[in-house]
């Protein structure tokens, strides 16, 4: 299918996503249980895509939409065009971070897509002190869940020192080929 705007040609080029190929049945907002949340359920980010508008391209970066997205797939499930909206909504949060267009109202969820990313950058694994000390210096909730701590480390839920992987080349390679990597930015 020819892409009828450049939008949705960017999209398309960077996820393989023919936007176009939704029709509107609404069965994806149907089955997304943040719809309600959202400031545009899945189906109408859809159609403000399909308009191939700066305006209306620049209200869904902005949007909480594409951060409240929990890529659960119950969209994708459900369409009978098998549209992958998670995929577009990867898409489109990287985009949203590139061009610094972030909802305010995001901020924790990107504080904490960052710290989860840093743990595994640097340790290879999840290292949840850190990830819970990164994300809690970001959003300066220093005392939030204090209470917990010490009775999930008595559970031996959380360890004093991280476990490390062997290949930690490996780990740094994939950061550099694709996070780190300024020409797969914009991919």
């Amino acid at each position: 299918m020819e892409n009828k705007n450049k939008i949705s040609g960017e999209i398309h080029s960077h996820t393989g996503v023919e936007v176009a190929r939704c029709y509107q049945c609404g069965k994806c907002t149907a089955g997304c249980v943040l719809a309600s949340e959202m400031n545009f359920p899945p189906s109408y980010l859809m159609r403000l895509l399909q308009t191939g508008t700066e305006e209306n391209y620049d209200r869904i970066l902005r949007s909480n939409t594409i951060w409240l997205c929990l890529n659960c797939e119950n969209c994708l499930g459900r369409c009978p065009m098998e549209i992958d909206i998670p995929k577009i909504m990867d898409y489109l949060r990287e985009q949203s971070l590139n061009k610094k267009k972030i909802n305010r109202d995001a901020n924790p969820i990107v504080s904490f897509h960052k710290s989860f990313l840093d743990s595994i950058k640097y340790t290879g694994r999840l290292y949840e002190i850190g990830l819970i000390g990164a994300f809690k210096a970001r959003t300066f909730r220093l005392t939030q869940d204090v209470k917990l701590a010490p009775k999930m480390y008595l559970n031996g839920k959380l360890n004093l020192m991280p476990e490390m992987i062997k290949d930690k080349k490996g780990i740094r390679e994939i950061f550099s080929k694709t996070i780190d990597n300024p020409k797969t930015k914009n991919k």
